[in-house]
């Protein structure tokens, strides 16, 4: 199962601040399936929605 990222978040941000997560709840409003998932190779939050994997 691929999927496609929307929209990419540094694991950096400040306590209590969680970007990502808002980002998807709003996808989620508007219809979209997306969730968030850790990208451990660079450190970053992914908003990601089931479709073909990006190249």
């Amino acid at each position: 199962m691929g999927a496609r990222v929307l929209r990419r978040f540094p694991a950096g941000a400040p306590r209590g601040s969680w970007p990502a997560e808002e980002y998807a709840a709003e996808c989620r409003a508007l219809g979209e399936p997306a969730t968030v998932v850790m990208d451990l190779r660079t450190d970053a939050f992914l908003v990601v929605v089931p479709g073909p994997d990006e190249d």
